[in-house]
């Protein structure tokens, strides 16, 4: 408890960070707030019963921090955001266009954000539209007209583009990474409202506390599982020695490529969230050809096939991520120049050749182990666990809770060794999802 209270003791010594922290908290604060103001000419007493916290419509009410449900004006949180940046970046690997400015360094990063802005422009009043229709005018028939229509479009689309903005700025002033921990603050807030609905449904006679304390053990030991996914940093075939001969900067000592089985982090399992909201959009739009067929069961989260399906997006994306991250050739190359080479390995392609297969292999359990972790909220709802308290076990929420408290402890470690004090834990440094991989750039979080 002592060294508690000394780490805090420096924190609050160290005035860049101090001031990073006190930003990050009063950015997230102005969030908060906002997500209570509701959209003008709606009345929430009318929307009580028109939205329950079922299905997709909970996942996304989740991630807006609540906002989905109580029409407010930041009602579809970060998602289009996300969206447009999944979609910016497939067109760098379809485009020859994008894949030229993602080469270009800083001014050809800040063209794509460019267009990763207007993009989050178009999918946010497309997904405006598709909420105003399906959960505010149903609801409010009187006020259905053109203007109200054009009005509350402006508004959503407006209230998303200043989201991504206080993130941009809790990325630039604050500590961490501002568009995750936006995203994180909103699934913490549903915690809280989760344990007590699951408490109040057991005591109530549906299984009794004994059952209740078994699911917080049980959510503890997934919690437990998804930090050892997340961080991947276990060193099962997953390293390959190289040796450095006569070479001074490494003393000709053995040294190892850092693979990790999850290089990718949580990534994965939020661009293929992304997409499985996609049915949900359509049927919003189409609610007859929504009635039934197969956008019906993608749009069930506990459905057969919404989970394959989620499953191998994951199993895809986690290789794609993989791909953009780590680059093999430019790990070959680096070890050329260094001197180094992988024992019966020859320099140059066939090393590069050789890394990628490694990568590749250790690539599938790592993302079979996230698919798992992704499906576990429907698994626990078949069981007869509630709804909301089943999503934090395991799934987008845990996944996103797990990564984004460890890269902001990272954060706040990096400050602490940098002006020589003890670091936040006694035992080793805190590793999060942005170590640069060997050869490759730093992981890029959203």
């Amino acid at each position: 408890m002592k060294n508690f209270f000394t780490t805090l003791s420096n924190i609050w010594k160290i005035e860049d960070l101090r001031v990073r922290i006190t930003n990050t908290l009063l950015f997230l604060l102005i969030y908060r707030v906002g997500s209570f103001v509701i959209l003008p000419g709606v009345n929430p007493a009318s929307l009580l019963n028109a939205k329950g916290a079922e299905g997709i419509a909970g996942l996304l009410n989740m991630f807006a921090g609540g906002s989905f449900s109580r029409a407010s004006i930041f009602a579809l949180g970060v998602m289009p955001y996300i969206s447009a940046s999944i979609v910016v970046q497939l067109l760098g690997i379809a485009v020859p266009y994008f894949a030229k400015l993602q080469k270009e360094g800083e001014s050809g990063r800040n063209k794509l954000n460019q267009w990763t802005r207007y993009l989050t422009i178009g999918i946010t009043a497309l997904q405006a539209v598709a909420y105003l229709k399906s959960q505010i005018l149903p609801a409010q028939m009187e006020i259905a007209n053109p203007y109200f229509t054009v009005l509350n479009l402006c508004v959503l689309t407006a209230g998303t583009m200043f989201i991504m903005w206080l993130g941009e700025k809790i990325t630039d002033k604050g500590i961490g990474n501002g568009i995750s921990l936006i995203i994180m603050v909103g699934i913490i807030s549903a915690l809280p409202g989760a344990f007590a609905s699951e408490f109040i449904s057991r005591n109530a006679g549906a299984g009794g506390l004994v059952t209740f304390i078994v699911e917080i053990v049980a959510l503890i030991g997934v919690v437990m599982f998804t930090i050892l996914i997340v961080q991947g940093t276990r060193k099962v075939a997953v390293q390959y020695a190289k040796r450095i001969v006569g070479n001074k900067q490494y003393g000709g000592v053995r040294q190892y490529i850092p693979l990790k089985v999850n290089a990718a982090g949580v990534m994965p399992i939020i661009f293929a969230q992304a997409l499985m909201f996609i049915p949900a959009t359509v049927g919003q739009f189409f609610p007859k050809a929504a009635s039934g067929g197969i956008l019906i069961a993608l749009s069930n989260y506990t459905s057969f096939w919404h989970n394959l399906l989620f499953g191998v997006l994951i199993i895809v994306f986690t290789y794609f991520y993989t791909a953009i991250t780590i680059n093999p050739n430019q790990m070959a190359e680096d070890m050329k120049k260094n001197g180094g080479f992988i024992p019966g390995i020859k320099p140059g392609r066939s090393t590069a050749e050789f890394i990628d297969g490694v990568i590749s292999k250790i690539t599938l359990p790592g993302s079979i182990f996230l698919a798992i972790i992704a499906i576990f909220p429907a698994l626990a709802s078949l069981i007869g666990v509630n709804a909301q308290f089943a999503r934090f076990f395991g799934g987008t929420s845990l996944i996103i809770l797990v990564g984004v408290v460890l890269d902001t402890l990272q954060q706040i470690e990096s400050h602490l060794l940098m002006r020589h004090y003890d670091g936040l834990m006694k035992t080793g440094r805190i590793k999060g999802r942005t170590s640069v991989a060997a050869g490759g750039t730093s992981q890029p979080v959203i």
